[in-house]
């Protein structure tokens, strides 16, 4: 029976929501197939809003699944914006895989439903979920049960490798970069990085390169907090102390950290399976140094920014427990994907208003670009405030527009820049234009 702190929660979370999936009998575990079968059932409760794909497959052959929530599925639309969440990148932290299939099974109910704050999201947002980036580590350790799993055992994929250690190290590089100067976003890969990476990870990064992510996290077990980047030290590792390691977008960083946090039921409290993290956030530095993480690759080589969230002190929860840690995430989960449409996005064009890609956004002060998609599409993840906003592209003169970004609010007026760039050698004006538009 649910308690009465759980009815509070499941009345409260949205207005005229009635309580989907809140009966003790829909949460389970899913092993490989039941996981398969709950995501195609999804797919075709809601057609015209979902679709399914692989990215590829683990090392044991099972397909990298990922259900995708769009007005237009398949199709990326000018201006939309496209997120991510990512769980079970360890085989035995279990709780995200299954936050992530309750949390398309309440996308599509609750359109369905017509809940307005759904359909705003599905409407416009690009919404990518992929339960399981390691499914062969979750067979090993769902063969252990809850009750008998050990800290590791299923930790890694089938060749026991940590897939959140083997991503190409782009922040040695960075690092140096910093001191003399360098490029400030999208790292190149070192030279036969796919022979160096299991196949989950090249899965993952290609998916990275071929879609424009702009926000997107990582679910983990095993403590409880927000963890944002950067994880690896500029510091030498010295036993027993660590360093914080901040991103020069650190402000919005911590901010969609505490997002998340407040969004959670207990997250933000601080104390947490015996740790206390100041409203239950922290710089992965902070906490301990790792490299070749998935959170820095992101930042340091694509144009997305990714926390990674621990969700719970018990990597393999048992069945029981589920309920209510779906109820304790399920409004930050929800809270997180909006922060997708805090900044600024816009077009970048060519004087015959062709879309330029690649092209480099810069904002003055913070020392992190960001580049225009295929369709000239930019987005910006900014906090609230006046910033002076670069675009350019190699033969083309730059163009800077200052702009005002507003109240860091879901449903709030953004602001778009438009960009008529021109080529060096044309003799015709630069022109400009910013528009509002209410979501």
């Amino acid at each position: 029976m649910l308690s009465g702190s759980s009815l509070i929660w499941i009345g409260a979370l949205l207005l005229g929501l009635e309580a989907s999936l809140t009966r003790a009998s829909d949460f389970q575990h899913h092993g490989y197939e039941e996981m398969v079968r709950a995501l195609f059932a999804i797919q075709s409760e809601c057609p015209y809003i979902t679709r399914i794909y692989s990215i590829g497959r683990s090392v044991e052959g099972r397909h990298l699944y990922v259900l995708e929530f769009s007005d237009n599925p398949g199709i990326h639309e000018a201006l939309e914006p496209e997120f991510k969440y990512i769980g079970n990148m360890h085989g035995n932290e279990v709780l995200g895989r299954e936050l992530l299939i309750y949390l398309a099974q309440f996308l599509c109910e609750e359109y369905q439903a017509g809940n307005e704050r759904i359909t705003h999201l599905i409407h416009d947002t690009r919404i990518h979920i992929l339960p399981s980036m390691n499914p062969d580590g979750y067979e090993v350790a769902a063969r252990q049960g809850p009750e008998l799993n050990g800290y590791l055992v299923g930790r890694g994929n089938a060749k026991e490798v940590d897939l959140n250690r083997n991503f190409p190290d782009l922040n040695a590089l960075m690092y140096y970069y910093e001191k003399h100067n360098g490029q400030n976003h999208h790292l190149p890969l070192p030279d036969n990085w796919e022979l160096q990476v299991e196949p989950e990870t090249l899965a993952v990064i290609k998916w990275m390169q071929n879609y424009n992510f702009v926000l997107s996290a990582n679910l983990h077990g095993g403590a409880v907090v927000a963890n944002y980047p950067f994880d690896k030290s500029r510091e030498p590792r010295i036993r027993g102390k660590t360093s914080n390691s901040a991103t020069p977008d650190d402000k919005i960083f911590k901010k969609l950290a505490k997002t998340y946090s407040y969004g959670h039921s207990w997250m933000h409290k601080g104390w947490n399976c015996g740790d206390y993290f100041d409203e239950g956030i922290t710089n992965g530095a902070s906490w301990y140094s790792l490299s070749k993480g998935m959170q820095d690759f992101n930042y340091l080589h694509t144009n997305c920014f990714e926390i990674t969230l621990e969700l719970s002190c018990d990597k393999f929860p048992p069945a029981t427990a589920l309920t209510n840690e779906w109820l304790a995430n399920r409004e930050a989960l929800v809270s997180y994907m909006e922060q997708v449409h805090h900044g600024i996005k816009g077009m970048v064009y060519d004087e015959n208003n062709n879309p330029i890609s690649n092209a480099v956004i810069s904002v003055a002060g913070i020392n992190h670009d960001i580049t225009s998609g295929t369709d000239g599409d930019y987005f910006r993840l900014l906090l609230p405030g006046t910033y002076t906003v670069t675009a350019s592209a190699l033969g083309y003169q730059p163009f800077t527009k200052t702009v005002t970004v507003g109240p860091a609010e879901a449903v709030q007026k953004m602001y778009f820049l438009v960009f008529s760039m021109i080529f060096l050698n044309s003799a015709r004006t630069i022109s400009s234009r910013t528009s509002r538009q209410t979501d």
